[in-house]
């Protein structure tokens, strides 16, 4: 009997698969390294009987990094790390993985992968592949030997559907990530580590234990702080309305919008006032009513749901990702990663509005929809990838809780509001002359709510009815006057503004942009403020305005784009790996050593900004080479600084005395006289 190995991207969904493909009948048993279960059942495989055995890894296997000698920040000079060998390295050691993985496949004559289908999916397929390489039976590398499950969803028709219509796993995607990793790590780490080591030992309130770079993060934190300076540079102008008011004839009041809509010169303002306060009434000169529609949404695509998650639901876009991916895997609604707007043609979409028609929330709006008819959302973007997100099984409150169940009613509100009628409303609009000057007013009627009844926080708030008039009515002007208004500044960007900007410009993945987000607040360059507004920290303007000052293409997003289209070229199998590797690289390269001698450019403004060292702390312990009280700088990462001997020492984070009497200090025999 011939035995296939699955292998799926964690033990959740190992769990569900092997329940589907099995039928409900299978073992299972922990495996060795504690995190991954192993499910064995007997079925059907290439038309003969199988012995299966489905498990997980979780997340990547592998990780790259360089050569051991090549991570201490004390000996090696940072622009070594553009051209130093690197080696692939377990991602999580405790877990044994590759041993793992090795020992459960070991004479197994067929692969079955089911990880994540997207490019870091196709990634860790070949991380998996190279992991059992020596352990099954025949070349895992063959077509006829490993096989790839391509699935959206963890329903057992889209995952019986996979089984029966398998495909190869996609190197040339897999190869992309690679060449993503190799410049992320070496980019990032050279400037990383000369930036934090240059400041850190020069200034004492930067707290920040990290002061990085990423190709990806940099211009990311970039967009914020163009925001910030366009508020500080913002000048607020005073502005004029004429203001009129007047009244129909059942004495009801209308004020009215002037066609100028305002001026910047106050006396021509009340030259445009005094024209109208010649007149005692205004002529109604036209009025138009015209149907109008507010269009359903597009199907739910990961930047979409990001947006919203944070601007409506009050989430970051990282944490509501979190939350998608486990609905996902517990089978809730389908895979959340997917740049595509446009439901394949053979989506089941009656099927999916059944499963939630008796549900008490928003079960009669999607009976209405079955009993009304589906209404197929026009436009939309299919790239190849998966559907666009929708539920999958129906829910109930019982069922998920607090932040899970509020994405959830979300997705599935957004989906029914797809397939239901437009909003459609009568708008009013009658004009008005005074004096040779233009007005108007406009109203709206509702005519049919439409997707608003599903999905209320698009609904109007009110039917804006405005008084009866007729055209060619003179109408009294009940009051005329000049109102003063002053220009307003742009607002800090929102986390949804900022995944739109990401998304226009080709910063990050929709994988990605969720991470790169959540690393520039961790780095302390920006924090959120009310409203999820991303407002930018004393630290990341500095160091947005010293790339500016030095070399601007480090923080625009020109050059991220750029590559992500080559990367994107190497998934395709249309550009080489090793030159888009080399070629970058090499620009890099270059960049980091004209930052490395302009650096001065940038440190004008870190002086301007922050403390030196010798001006921060309180007295703490003597130095033992001069005897001088060096300083506790309590700041991240928390140091002890002598002054006399321009030197520093970091403090164990924790804290704990014993750690500190142990490391190598590069103040001889200090004597510690506290700690507090």
């Amino acid at each position: 009997m011939k035995s296939v190995f699955m292998v799926a991207e964690k033990p959740s969904l190992a769990s569900s698969l092997a329940s589907i493909l099995s039928n409900g009948k299978n073992s299972s048993r922990r495996g060795f390294n504690g995190s991954c279960t192993i499910h064995e059942w007997r079925g059907t495989f290439k038309n003969e009987q199988a012995q299966f055995k489905m498990t997980s890894v979780c997340g990547h296997v592998m990780s790259l990094d360089f050569l051991g000698k090549y991570n201490n920040w004390d000996r090696v000079d940072p622009i070594e790390l553009f051209t130093c060998p690197t080696e692939k390295k377990e991602a999580t050691p405790k877990l044994r993985m590759p041993q793992f993985l090795s020992q459960e496949s070991k004479g197994c004559d067929y692969v079955v992968l089911w990880l994540d289908c997207d490019k870091e999916g196709e990634n860790i397929c070949f991380e998996v592949m190279n992991a059992i390489s020596r352990s099954i039976n025949g070349n895992v590398y063959s077509n006829t030997v490993t096989y790839r499950a391509k699935f959206s969803a963890i329903t057992e028709k889209d995952i019986k559907h996979a089984f029966n219509n398998l495909v190869h796993p996609n190197e040339n995607e897999a190869r992309s990530v690679d060449a993503r990793q190799e410049l992320d790590l070496r980019i990032g780490c050279a400037f990383t580590r000369f930036q934090t080591k240059f400041f850190q030992g020069k200034y004492g309130d930067l707290d920040a234990s990290l002061i990085s770079y990423g190709p990806c993060q940099t211009p990311t934190l970039g967009f914020c702080v163009q925001r910030h300076d366009s508020i500080q540079t913002f000048k607020s102008e005073p502005y004029w309305v004429v203001q009129v008011t007047v009244k129909n004839k059942d004495g009801i009041d209308a004020v009215l919008d002037w066609e100028r809509v305002r001026c910047f010169d106050k006396e021509i303002a009340n030259l445009f006032l005094q024209r109208v306060k010649e007149c005692s009434q205004a002529k109604v000169v036209n009025i138009t009513n015209k149907e109008k529609y507010k269009g359903r949404p597009l199907p739910l695509n990961t930047v979409e749901l990001m947006r919203v998650a944070s601007s409506g639901l009050g989430m970051g876009p990282q944490h509501a990702m979190q939350i998608a991916e486990k609905l996902y895997t517990q089978g809730y609604i389908s895979y959340p990663r997917t740049e595509t707007t446009k439901y394949p043609e053979n989506f089941d979409i009656l099927g999916v509005l059944k499963e939630q028609q008796n549900n008490p929330d928003w079960g009669k709006d999607a009976a209405d929809v079955l009993s009304q008819g589906v209404n197929i959302p026009k436009g939309g973007r299919d790239v190849g990838d998966h559907p666009p997100i929708t539920p999958m099984k129906p829910a109930n409150r019982n069922e998920l809780d607090g932040d899970a169940w509020r994405l959830y009613d979300y997705i599935t509100r957004h989906f029914i509001g797809t397939v239901s009628r437009d909003c459609k409303y009568l708008s009013t609009t009658t004009t008005f002359i005074i004096n040779q000057e233009n007005f108007s007013i406009v109203g709206k009627t509702l005519i049919d709510p439409g997707y608003t009844t599903v999905m209320p926080w698009q609904a109007f708030g009110k039917n804006e009815i405005i008084p009866g008039f007729v055209q060619n009515d003179f109408v009294p002007i009940a009051d005329a006057k000049l109102g003063e208004y002053q220009t307003n500044p742009p607002d800090y960007l929102t986390e949804s503004e900022l995944i739109t900007l990401m998304e226009k410009h080709g910063i990050g993945t929709d994988a990605s942009i969720p991470v790169h987000i959540n690393n520039i607040c961790q780095r302390n360059y920006v924090t959120v403020g009310g409203g999820r507004k991303l407002i930018p920290t004393t630290l990341g303007i500095v160091l947005v305005h010293g790339y500016q000052k030095i070399d601007q293409e480090l923080v625009l997003p020109t050059m991220r784009s750029a590559l992500e289209e080559q990367l994107n070229l190497i998934a395709l199998g249309k550009a080489n790996f090793n030159a888009v590797l080399q070629h970058t690289v090499e620009i890099f390269r270059l960049k980091f050593q004209y930052f490395v001698k302009n650096i001065d450019a940038m440190d004008q403004l870190f002086e301007a900004s922050f403390s030196p060292l010798s001006a921060s702390g309180k007295a703490f312990s003597r130095c033992g080479k001069c005897r001088r009280y060096m300083k506790h700088i309590m700041a991240k990462p928390a140091r002890l600084h002598c002054s006399q001997c321009d030197e520093t020492l970091n403090l164990p984070q924790n804290g704990n005395i014993k750690l500190f009497k142990e490391l190598k200090c590069p103040l001889d025999d200090f004597e510690l006289l506290c700690w507090c």
